[in-house]
């Protein structure tokens, strides 16, 4: 595997089930990292995700007894939607193990496609660990989400799509769990034009291939925390490790923080959503310490639960300033309310929330204390509409927002 014949193989294979995903230019990040930015928009294939190409493609090359016996795999979501779609397709029985921390969307889509689903594990390797158990006691074939060459193969037909479309490209951005995509992407992307600089992003919650690569050799970390589900992976693949070390360039890892600002400027600057294993690529952006590059950023996939969709959204408002609250001491006596509504909205911010507390002080001549969270434009505009409560005589100090 990982040549170019085999490559080309699997792009012929994909090509059946897979959307065209045109790079998109990001006027917004050029300008902001001094580069020439491109997103592979593989959160708008069918399944929401690149997963269904490295997934067909491995199903296409299996026997009919291998697939006759039925199919399972371990997910955290995306590789489940494409082992369940190719399954289909192929008209096969495929069971799923999902860890109970993946997100309902992922779960409900999954069983759309005709999978038998299977909660088990609370991150990616527990639930693998119990896919093995049910191959076993079945005879199921097992289909892995990276640790297999075939599967790493079908993944990196994007590198060979990007290069069709861009052939000046100097960076490629690859987000890496397991190491699935990254192999595929990296393995291609140097076959086609070793000049070309592949870099990993990993969160920082859950960095095993950064660890991996430190020590010379495979490590499992003992837990992983991230908002990055996808990518929640304690141990990369020993079968794609070799081929990683020779083909990254280097690996990034992001904050959580970080991936909560950058959905708020791919909603706002793109209309698109991704989710937040997608959004490593984009989040590391600002790390890569170059300019006047031509960058393609994978976005791997956008499926992402509307809670949770919400919760990141708010986060980010709050990160960026858009929301924050105060607190404001003022007597217990009419009027005073008003004249803080007044300042507030000649400082043109609007207030979303308010809660008035009269028992904060034993005194309420003295004072009540109230709560505002407000809207505003971004950090300047919220240190204005602070300046223009003190002025006013308002004893203000700000406080964090709870959402």
């Amino acid at each position: 595997m990982l040549t170019l014949e085999k490559f080309e193989e699997a792009a012929e294979k994909v090509r059946q089930v897979t959307q065209e995903t045109k790079l998109i230019y990001s006027a917004y990040y050029s300008e902001a990292t001094g580069n020439r930015v491109w997103f592979k928009p593989e959160n708008m294939q069918r399944t929401g995700a690149y997963k269904v190409r490295g997934a067909y493609y491995k199903i296409s090359t299996l026997t009919d007894e291998e697939r006759s016996r039925g199919l399972i795999t371990a997910s955290a979501g995306n590789h489940a939607q494409g082992v369940a779609y190719a399954a289909q397709k192929f008209g096969v029985k495929a069971t799923i193990v999902m860890p109970t921390t993946t997100p309902l969307i992922k779960v409900e889509r999954t069983k759309a496609y005709g999978a038998d689903v299977v909660l088990a594990g609370g991150v990616y390797d527990e639930a693998c660990e119990h896919a093995y158990r049910l191959a076993d006691q079945h005879g199921y074939t097992f289909i892995h989400p990276f640790n297999d060459l075939t599967v790493a193969t079908g993944q990196g037909t994007i590198a060979m799509e990007i290069v069709q479309e861009l052939p000046l490209v100097e960076y490629i951005l690859v987000p890496i769990g397991g190491g699935g995509l990254a192999t595929g992407v990296s393995a291609l992307a140097k076959l086609l034009n070793p000049n070309i600089k592949v870099i990993g992003v990993e969160p920082a919650g859950a960095a095993c291939m950064k660890a991996s690569f430190a020590a010379g050799e495979v490590v499992k970390l003992d837990h992983a925390n991230t908002i990055a589900d996808g990518t929640a992976v304690l141990e990369p693949g020993d079968k794609l490790f070799p081929h990683l070390r020779d083909n990254l360039d280097d690996i990034v890892t992001v904050e959580d923080d970080e991936l909560i600002v950058a959905f708020l400027d791919m909603v706002e600057n793109h209309k698109t959503v991704v989710e937040n294993s997608g959004l490593l690529t984009v989040a590391a952006l600002s790390h890569l310490g170059v300019r006047d590059k031509k960058v393609v950023s994978i976005l791997s996939g956008g499926n992402m639960d509307v809670i949770t969709m919400s919760s990141v959204v708010q986060r980010g408002l709050i990160m960026r300033d858009r929301i924050f609250t105060v607190s404001v001491l003022l007597p217990d006596r009419p009027g005073e309310l008003v004249r803080v509504a007044e300042t507030v909205a000649n400082s043109n911010g609007n207030v979303i929330r308010l809660d008035h507390n009269q028992f904060v002080c034993a005194n309420r001549n003295a004072a009540v204390e109230l709560r505002l969270t407000i809207e505003a434009f971004g950090h300047d505009h919220k240190y204005q509409i602070v300046q223009a409560l003190k002025d006013a005589g308002l004893e203000t100090e700000i406080i964090q927002t709870q959402l």
